[in-house]
């Protein structure tokens, strides 16, 4: 979704509070140092092969909460889509351990990619603009045509990215299921953002401003 979404760079950290929001790059590190130490766990824990990934899910889980907890106490608050992302790695890891069964982190992305494309959707059709609500700071100047067009782009990008990994999970081996995550959901999304850029300044964005590019949503 951290669609962990989870996470603009935004100009403070609530309403009364005097903590400045994250920078691009500390929310980036907040968003993907997690599945960055995933990937790396599962292709170096010093244990047997069959067992990396059980010592992947355990250290995706300890990261989340580290990145969580450096969140709320170095900027007053934790993203939404952090916490979600948070809330379904600990809930999916703590199930693939306990059972010991790997299809339950494998198969957690298609789930958050699917929920947080329902709720987008649903925000459409109820006339709330869940991802206006979420990174509207990030995109100055933007009309409510504009909001629309992105939601519906991201809406797309997310179901396709759950049928991929279903598709690649599925089909592959865990470490080749584990490296995508790097090579190819986390370029595919900065490229999508780019992607929507010219459409967005024809829809009123403004960059009189420098401004810092808002971190897309965490890769599952």
């Amino acid at each position: 979704m951290k669609i962990e979404a989870e996470t603009a760079a935004e100009p403070s950290a609530g309403p009364g509070s005097s903590k400045p929001g994250p920078s691009t790059q500390v929310s980036l590190a907040l968003d993907y140092g997690p599945i960055v130490l995933f990937f790396l766990a599962n292709f170096l824990a010093p244990v047997d092969k069959s067992e990396r990934i059980y010592v992947a899910t355990g250290v995706f889980m300890v990261a989340m909460i580290a990145a969580m907890l450096i969140s709320k106490l170095r900027f007053g608050r934790i993203s939404p889509l952090l916490w979600f992302s948070g809330v379904m790695v600990l809930g999916f890891g703590a199930v693939t351990i306990w059972l010991q069964d790997e299809r339950f982190i494998k198969i957690k992305p298609t789930i958050y990619y699917s929920l947080v494309a329902g709720l987008l959707f649903f925000g459409l059709r109820t006339g709330r603009n869940l991802l206006k609500l979420v990174l509207g700071a990030a995109y100055p100047g933007l009309s409510d045509r504009g909001w629309a067009l992105l939601t519906r782009n991201w809406i797309l990008l997310f179901l396709a990215m759950a049928a991929l990994n279903e598709a690649i999970w599925r089909n592959t081996s865990t470490d080749f299921w584990a490296a995508s995550k790097l090579w190819l959901f986390i370029p595919a999304t900065f490229l999508f953002i780019i992607a929507n850029v010219p459409m967005l300044l024809r829809h009123g964005l403004t960059l009189e401003e420098p401004a810092e590019v808002p971190p897309p949503p965490p890769v599952e």
